[in-house]
C-alpha cells in the first residue's frame, strides 16, 4: 500500500498541481475524519488522499485517476488539462484552463500515434478553417500550436453535451425544442456557407447543445471551400457520416453544394424529432445505397405529435435530389421560425462526461479509440436507379398537392392500428368458431355425395 500511495504523491508533486503543504493538509484532514488522537500514525491510502484533495478542489477526478497511475504531466503548452471530453472526427478533446487567462477551454489533440505527415497538414488545415470564422452558433477557435510533437487546437468549452448523446440519454426532442436547436445549427451552417465552406460532416454527434438550449456546430476537420476542388486533400473522397450523407455527396463528391450540408441537417432533425437515424442497421456502404434509394419510415410513426407542416419541412430538408431540396439554411430557420421560439433550458440532467473510459492525457502513444461505422470510402454511388425523390414518402401512396411543390407526393400518415398484433385469445375463439364450422360443412358434404351414389 506505502508503495502505491508514494507513487501518487511522488507524481502529484512532480505535476506542479499539488504542494507538500496541501498533501499534509489533505492528510490531517483525513485523520480529523476519522478521529484519530494527535500523535498517532495512520497510514492514508493513495485512493484516501486523492479523493481528499478532489474534495479540496485542489485536483479534479480527472487529475487524481492519472495521478495516480503515475503520470505527472497535465499540461499541453500554456493549457493545463483538466478533463476528457471525448473523441473527435481527428483526435481526443479535453478540458482545460488557461494557465495565465484561467479560461475554461477544449483542447483537440492529434494523437502522437496518429501524427503522419499527412494527418498532420488535415490538421493544420481544419485549424485555418476553423481561425476564419467567428459566429455565435459555430464553435470558436482560439489557440493552437505544438509541445514537442503533440499538435493541438484550442476552442471554446460548450458546457452541456452533443444532441446525439442527448437524444440517447433522455429520448427524442420535442418538437419545439429541436426546431429551436436545429435553427440554431442551421444560422451557424448558413455563416459558413456565406464565406464559400461547407462541413460536409453535419450530424448529431456535431452540434452541442448547452443547459440553457443554446447550440453550436462543431468539428470541420472535413470542411472544404466550395471553389476548393483539387486543393482540398479529400476532393473525389466521400467523407462524412454514413448515416447522414446526402445522395449528391455519395455521387459526386467532387461538386457538393451547401444543399449537401441541408440534407444532413434534415437527417439531423429527423433523428432530434424521432430518436431515429433514417436508415438504421447494415454496412456504411449499405447506408449509403439506402441514402440514395430509399425512404425512412414516415416520422410520424415514432412521434404522433408531428403535423403535416413540420414533416414537410423535414420532407423538403431531405429531397434526393438537391435540385428539389432547401436551398440555403436561412429558408430553414425561416420555416422552422413558427415552432423553434424562444430558447428553452434543456435540463439539468445535460452531463458533457462520455461514457467511455477516459484516456491518458496527450502525451501519451497510446491509440485512441476509433467510433464504429462512422465513415463511408468505398462507395462510389454508381446505381443510378430512379427513385422517387420525396425521401419520406412510400411506394403506392395516394399522392396530393403540396403548398411548394404541386408535383410532389404527399408523405403517408401511418395507421398503427394495422399493425397491431392479434391477441391469443382472439386467436383462440376465432379458430373455435372456424373447426366445428369446417367439421360441420364437411359433414353434409359427404351425406350429399352418398345420397347421389345410392
Amino acid at each position: 500500500m506505502a508503495k502505491t500511495a508514494s507513487v501518487f504523491r511522488r507524481s502529484a508533486l512532480a505535476s506542479g498541481l499539488v504542494t507538500a503543504e496541501q498533501i499534509a493538509e489533505a492528510i490531517e484532514a483525513i485523520r480529523k475524519r476519522a478521529a484519530v488522537a494527535p500523535g498517532t500514525i495512520k497510514s492514508v491510502a493513495d485512493q484516501e488522499l486523492a479523493e481528499q484533495l478532489v474534495t479540496m478542489g485542489v485536483l479534479t477526478n480527472y487529475q487524481s485517476e492519472q495521478l495516480r497511475a503515475g503520470r505527472a504531466r497535465l499540461s499541453l503548452g500554456q493549457y493545463l488539462i483538466t478533463d476528457w471530453i471525448g473523441q473527435g472526427g481527428m483526435g481526443q478533446v479535453f478540458k482545460g484552463v488557461h494557465k495565465m487567462m484561467g479560461r475554461e477551454v477544449a483542447v483537440k489533440v492529434l494523437p502522437l500515434a496518429r501524427s503522419t505527415p499527412e494527418s498532420i497538414d488535415h490538421f493544420r488545415r481544419e485549424i485555418n478553417l476553423q481561425a476564419q470564422l467567428d459566429h455565435p452558433n459555430l464553435v470558436r477557435a482560439y489557440d493552437a500550436g505544438h509541445d514537442g510533437n503533440v499538435h493541438y487546437l484550442v476552442t471554446e468549452y460548450v458546457p452541456g453535451t452533443d444532441l446525439r448523446r442527448l437524444v440517447r440519454q433522455d429520448g427524442k426532442l420535442s418538437i419545439e425544442k429541436a426546431a429551436n436547436v436545429i435553427s440554431q445549427a442551421a444560422r451557424g451552417l448558413g455563416y459558413a456557407h456565406e464565406r464559400g465552406m461547407l462541413h460536409r460532416d453535419v450530424k448529431p454527434g456535431n452540434i452541442l447543445v448547452a443547459p440553457d438550449g443554446s447550440a453550436k456546430v462543431s468539428d470541420l476537420g472535413l470542411a472544404g471551400f466550395v471553389q476548393e476542388g483539387d486543393e482540398d486533400p479529400r476532393a473525389g473522397k466521400i467523407v462524412g457520416t454514413a448515416d447522414y450523407l446526402s445522395p449528391d455527396q455519395i455521387r459526386d463528391p467532387r461538386n457538393v453544394t451547401p444543399a449537401s450540408d441541408i440534407y444532413s441537417l434534415g437527417c439531423t432533425l429527423y433523428y432530434a424529432i424521432t430518436g431515429k437515424v433514417p436508415f438504421p442497421g447494415g454496412t456504411p456502404r449499405e447506408k449509403a445505397q439506402r441514402q440514395c434509394h430509399e425512404t425512412p419510415w414516415h416520422p410520424r410513426r415514432f412521434n404522433q405529435d408531428l403535423s403535416e407542416d413540420y414533416v414537410e419541412i423535414i420532407a423538403d430538408m431531405m429531397e434526393k435530389d438537391p435540385e428539389m431540396r432547401i436551398q440555403t439554411a436561412e429558408e430553414v430557420v425561416q420555416r422552422l421560425e413558427p415552432w423553434a421560439g424562444e430558447m428553452t433550458p434543456m435540463g439539468a440532467g445535460m452531463s458533457s462526461k462520455s461514457p467511455w473510459a477516459a484516456p491518458p492525457p496527450p502525451a501519451t502513444t497510446e491509440e485512441d479509440v476509433h467510433e464504429a461505422d462512422t465513415s463511408v470510402s468505398d462507395y462510389d454511388g454508381s446505381d443510378s436507379r430512379h427513385h422517387s425523390t420525396n425521401p419520406l414518402a412510400a411506394a403506392g401512396q395516394e399522392t396530393k398537392p403540396s403548398r411548394r411543390r404541386s408535383e410532389r407526393p404527399a408523405l403517408p400518415i401511418p395507421q398503427p392500428i394495422l399493425d397491431a398484433p392479434v391477441s391469443v385469445p382472439v386467436l383462440l375463439v376465432a379458430l373455435g368458431i372456424a373447426i366445428p364450422l369446417s367439421m360441420l360443412a364437411g359433414a353434409l358434404l359427404m351425406f350429399l355425395l352418398l345420397w347421389l351414389i345410392w
